[in-house]
């Protein structure tokens, strides 16, 4: 049995512990502020999705062309490599095309240039491992975009389209456990579509702006497109978190391009910013295992923090996130101010639709 799906929150009252020094910030969150703060016991930021209600047209995954997919993909990896790159002669004079000829690939990738051709205007249909690992040499593709290509191909080939369970909105409680006993550091469960399932109070705190928004469960690639302004407070590198974001949804739309909640994200976002538009046309795909991310809080101020994201292997497509500091660093001081300001808060909360 889960427990209880509450959201709560409480006035912000900062108190600074002794011996922190180091911390930048105002002191006091900006007003009409207020921190999403989990009852004893109690999940955080449970609820089904909000439906969508914008085109399911405007993207080539919301259109299912899948065909197109393949041809979009696999020419934006060629035009970005040169012959140089790829060991070829180049013999000066104007090159027609952007990047390695489609002859060129074909011949790094031992194939023919007819077979090559078939494959760029989307049919992957029947291509074998081997092919698909020499296409993926060919191309110079990294790890996510090697997986995304093997994804597109097992999409091709599937003679039915199998519709993949949708991701969770709730989390189970022993994952709820362990989120309550990282009492150090900030954690929080998210699923592939990142929707917030499930956050220890740190977590709340840090990524109060994300959670400001009352829509619920809250998710941090619709924080990061669509309240940029509040974004670019939050995420001091902004633009690499918002290349990111897109970059992991369309991983996932190659993995599972039958999720409808994926499909209406992803058309919501298209139809209300131009900057996703153009980053979901870009084709990238990312991983986004492990680094570095630097966060401007409201009250804490600036934090250099240490991730790392943990798969979930008993719920597949969970991912649990941890940010950490090096013992001595500012932003150790400041993630100790704010486990502070979450431990002697003031409890008397009340409950938000």
């Amino acid at each position: 049995m889960t427990s209880e799906v509450t959201a709560v929150t409480h006035p912000i009252t900062l108190r600074t512990p002794r011996g922190v020094t180091g911390v930048t910030g105002t002191g006091s969150p900006p007003l009409g502020w207020t921190l999403p703060r989990p009852r004893h016991g109690s999940q955080v930021l449970l609820g089904p999705p909000t439906a969508t209600d914008t085109a399911r047209n405007v993207t080539g995954m919301a259109s299912n062309d899948h065909r197109a997919e393949i041809k979009e993909f696999l020419s934006s990896r060629r035009a970005r490599i040169t012959p140089e790159q790829a060991g070829l002669p180049s013999y000066g004079g104007n090159r027609r095309v952007k990047g390695l000829r489609r002859e060129e690939v074909a011949m790094l990738a031992g194939v023919s240039a007819d077979y090559y051709v078939r494959m760029e205007r989307g049919n992957l249909a029947g291509a074998s491992d081997g092919v698909l690992e020499a296409l993926a040499s060919a191309l110079k593709l990294d790890d996510a975009e090697r997986d995304h290509l093997f994804a597109l191909a097992r999409e091709s080939t599937a003679t039915t389209r199998v519709r993949h369970k949708s991701p969770s909105a709730t989390v189970r409680a022993p994952l709820q456990q362990i989120l309550d006993a990282v009492q150090d550091a900030p954690a929080w469960i998210r699923n592939a579509r990142h929707d917030i399932l499930a956050m220890n109070p740190l977590a709340a705190a840090l990524y109060a702006p994300v959670l400001a928004d009352p829509r619920r469960p809250a998710n941090t690639t619709r924080f990061v497109y669509l309240h940029p302004e509040q974004a670019k407070e939050l995420f001091v590198d902004y633009d690499q978190v918002a290349r990111d974001a897109a970059a992991m949804l369309r991983l996932e739309a190659g993995r599972n391009p039958q999720d409808k909640g994926l499909i209406e994200l992803v058309g919501e976002l298209s139809t209300q910013s131009d900057l996703f538009r153009q980053r979901w046309a870009s084709q990238d795909v990312r991983y986004h295992r492990s680094g570095r991310k630097r966060l401007r809080h409201p009250v804490v101020g600036e934090l250099d923090l240490d991730f790392e994201a943990l798969t979930v292997p008993s719920e597949p497509g969970l991912q649990l996130n941890i940010y950490t500091a090096a013992v001595g660093t500012p932003a150790y001081d400041a993630l100790r101010l704010l486990a502070s300001w979450v431990a002697t808060a003031d409890h008397d909360v009340s409950v938000t639709d």
